[in-house]
Order: C-alpha cells, then sequence, then structure tokens
C-alpha cells in the first residue's frame, strides 16, 4: 500500500508491503532506507525475496523518488521518526544504505529503544571526515553551472558505481537512479544530523555492516572503521558490489537483511 507522510513541514512517499506469509508479518517489520544516489527504487532488485516473508516498508526522503521537494529545513533522522510513528510502530529493524545508514544509526543513539536492529550496506556516518573525495564538490558546481547534469551523472558512477562499468551506457539502471536524485542535491534544505562516528560505541543493537569492496576506498576504510566501534557488528565484505549493493548483489542483500532481522527478533 502506498501513502504519504506526514512529517511536519512537509510530505513522504511510503509504501508499507502489510505484512509477510499468513498475515503475522514475520515479526518485527523492516524499515528500508535509501541512499544519496538513488530513490527508494534503489530496493526493487530485493523486495522480490522478502515480501511474502517480512512485513517491509520503504520509503522516500524528501526531494527523492516520489516524495515531494523540499520546502523548509528538515532532519532525516527526525522524518525517520515521524515515518514510524505514522506506521504505528514502537521498534523496527532498520536497513539503510549509504546515507539512509547514517539516518539509521543516528536514531539508534537518539531513540534506541526504537531500534531493534540494523542492516548498513556501504553506510555513511556523521561526524567522520573524508568521505567525499577529493575536488567532488568543486567538480559538481562546476558541471551544474554549465548546465551539465549528464555530466555529474558520469562523474558520480565513476566514482560510485566501478563494478558496473562506471559509465551511464555500460550501467543504465544506476544512472537513472542517479540522475533522478539530483534536484534534491542543490536544494541546500537538509540540516545535518548530530555527529555520531564517535559514539557508535555506545549502539545496542545488533549490527550487520555490508562494504562494497569495490566501492571507493574512503568509504571502505570508513565502513571498516565503523564495524570495528559497533559493539558486536558483523562486518560483510560484498567481492561483487560498489556503492549500489542491492543492484550487484540483490540476493545476498536480502539474504544478508533476513539474517540481521532473525538475530534481531530471536
Amino acid at each position: 500500500m502506498e501513502t504519504l507522510v506526514s512529517v511536519g513541514n512537509g510530505e513522504l512517499w511510503a509504501e508499507d508491503s502489510g505484512g509477510g506469509a499468513g498475515g503475522g508479518g514475520g515479526g518485527l517489520p523492516l524499515v528500508l532506507l535509501h541512499p544519496g544516489v538513488a530513490d527508494a527504487r534503489v530496493w526493487d532488485p530485493v523486495l522480490p525475496v522478502l515480501d511474502g516473508r517480512l512485513r517491509v516498508i520503504r520509503y522516500d526522503a524528501r526531494g527523492f523518488g516520489r516524495s515531494p521537494a523540499p520546502t523548509a529545513p528538515y532532519s532525516q533522522v527526525e522524518d525517520l521518526a515521524a515515518v514510524l510513528d505514522h506506521f504505528g510502530l514502537d521498534r523496527a529493524v532498520l536497513v539503510g544504505s549509504s546515507m539512509g545508514g547514517a539516518t539509521s544509526i543516528s536514531l539508534a543513539l537518539a531513540a534506541p529503544e526504537r531500534v531493534a536492529g540494523l542492516a548498513l550496506f556501504v553506510p555513511g556516518v556523521t561526524g567522520y571526515d573524508g568521505l567525499t573525495a577529493p575536488g567532488f564538490v568543486e567538480q559538481v558546481g562546476g558541471l551544474a553551472a554549465a548546465g551539465d547534469l549528464e555530466g555529474i551523472v558520469r562523474l558520480g558512477l565513476g566514482l560510485w558505481g566501478a563494478a558496473g562499468g562506471g559509465t551511464p551506457e555500460a550501467d543504465p539502471v544506476a544512472a537513472d537512479w542517479l540522475r533522478g536524485v539530483l534536484p534534491v542535491w542543490f536544494a541546500g534544505l537538509q540540516r545535518e544530523d548530530a555527529p555520531a562516528f564517535e559514539r557508535l560505541g555506545e549502539i545496542t543493537a545488533p549490527a550487520l555492516l555490508a562494504l562494497g569492496e569495490q566501492d571507493r576506498a574512503e568509504v571502505v576504510r570508513c565502513n571498516e572503521e565503523m564495524a570495528a566501534r559497533i559493539p558486536g557488528c558483523r562486518l560483510v565484505r560484498l567481492a561483487g558490489s560498489d556503492h549500489y549493493p542491492t543492484l550487484r548483489e540483490p540476493r545476498t542483500v536480502a539474504r544478508l537483511i533476513e539474517e540481521l532481522h532473525a538475530a534481531a527478533t530471536g
């Protein structure tokens, strides 16, 4: 079921599978949070495996995919809490990719009673310096000023899409996802949530972190440090993945989500 969720001064598109096999929902629901380089369609490759087994909720952050563009400053973690409230969820297992991983971590620290488990795929984290590629902001700014949005897509895939060939021609699905999120990159209304990197040791929920071995070296290094800091975190290395693991290894991603869900609910 698709719906619009009110989040203070805005709205989000969300979709709720409504439950798992037999209508029981398979225990605690999964809430899927997409990366900043795609919208909620990034989960399309894994949903056929998860649907029918678990209750799955996914949503588009403001300005991404089917959600309206932001019109005022907002917080990703506050929006996530509003999504949980809308669906009447006291607790959930959070599944976050990149930006969505950072938001999941922030909620696990701000409201640990609401987070039953964390499945993190190539996650970001607030309060960590060095994740942005050198010169990237300047290059994007120059391309935007020239009106060359396709140049930004090509630049982005060269950084984040190595496993798919690194070009729009070789990787049309990732290119389409990336092309669709560019407008919100320039909105400038997202407030960065409180620094979380130095507080990762406070996380109490069961956690799994999967990094892409073909991702940027800075992201791999950050993910290794994150997994070492989160108590009891299971680190998984996805040999065939870059920054789009759901596109590169969807069955493995689905299996890891199910394994983390079982650990969180068992």
